[in-house]
């Protein structure tokens, strides 16, 4: 049975602004666990390969839902340019926290269009890079959370803020640029987010909530990975009470693919990650507990 898709849903976000939503499955009338991906800094639902991936988790028997986070800087008329750069610059992660969940409550709707084909007990989140510790902070707070896989992600945020001079400069300037280096697009970051991070540090700390996880999680990162060091996995591994890891051999931060994804077929290291979640998904809870959970 081919899968069935509906593409970009406009859900309306807490913080004024739309988030754009596709879900992926088999329309069979049978209920099915769900998976919430969410897309990494300067990405976007629609990036390289990931509808692919949804693909590869609705044949396997998932209602696989991907999204925009609403401050990502697309818009629901440009889903793969980054058009909105104030958008952009006023984003954090509290807001991305926020839509997250808001994705979540409106899956778990009564009214949900879809409500026949999921499984309200059984909802994975999957996270890439800063998208990651956002699933990981998630799924310590969101008691309905069952698995979660990270890929390539990021175990902390506090240090990703420039320190010294750099950080005074951006608070008197009030913004700071950064250059996306696919479209050469100089992209703002107000200096709120620096101060949203701040007012909100405990909230999110990756290593507290990490430690906090109630469930099984399946790290996966590339031992070419150039954007985010391969020791992040290590300290998630490290604080994640049933942990599975899972290196990479010579995959790059995006597991080998691109933007855009072109080809039919996925590369061999993206493959082996997609193989490796579905079975992560599959397997009883109690049983990778037992497997990978600690033993006090």
């Amino acid at each position: 049975m081919e899968v069935s898709k509906e593409k970009n849903i406009i859900i309306e976000g807490r913080h004024n602004k739309p988030l754009v939503a596709d879900i992926i499955f088999k329309d069979d009338g049978k209920q099915k666990p769900i998976v919430i991906f969410c897309h990494g800094y300067k990405g976007f639902k629609d990036w390289g390969a990931w509808e692919k991936m949804g693909e590869h988790f609705a044949r396997e028997g998932f209602f696989f839902v991907k999204f925009n986070f609403s401050h990502n800087g697309t818009t629901p008329e440009n889903l793969t340019e980054f058009l909105n750069i104030e958008a952009f610059g006023d984003n954090n992660y509290i807001k991305e926290l926020d839509d997250l969940q808001t994705i979540l409550d409106w899956i778990l709707l009564p009214t949900f269009d879809f409500a026949k084909h999921i499984d309200p007990l059984d909802i994975s989140l999957i996270g890439h890079s800063r998208g990651g510790g956002i699933c990981v902070i998630k799924a310590a707070e969101e008691k309905r959370i069952t698995k979660l896989i990270t890929l390539a992600s990021v175990s902390d945020y506090g240090s990703r803020f420039p320190t010294g001079k750099q950080l005074e400069a951006w608070e008197k300037k009030g913004v700071q640029y950064i250059v996306n280096s696919r479209t050469g697009q100089q992209l703002p970051h107000h200096y709120q987010f620096y101060k949203n991070y701040k007012e909100n540090k405990e909230r999110l700390n990756i290593k507290k909530a990490a430690k906090k996880l109630e469930i099984p999680h399946l790290i996966a990162h590339g031992s070419s990975d150039t954007s985010v060091s391969i020791g992040e996995a290590g300290n998630l591994f490290e604080w994640s009470p049933a942990p599975k890891l899972l290196l990479v051999e010579n995959a790059d931060h995006v597991f080998g693919t691109k933007h855009p994804w072109e080809e039919d077929d996925l590369p061999k290291e993206f493959k082996h990650v997609i193989s490796k979640s579905i079975d992560f998904l599959k397997t009883d809870s109690q049983v990778l507990w037992d497997e990978y959970g600690d033993e006090d």
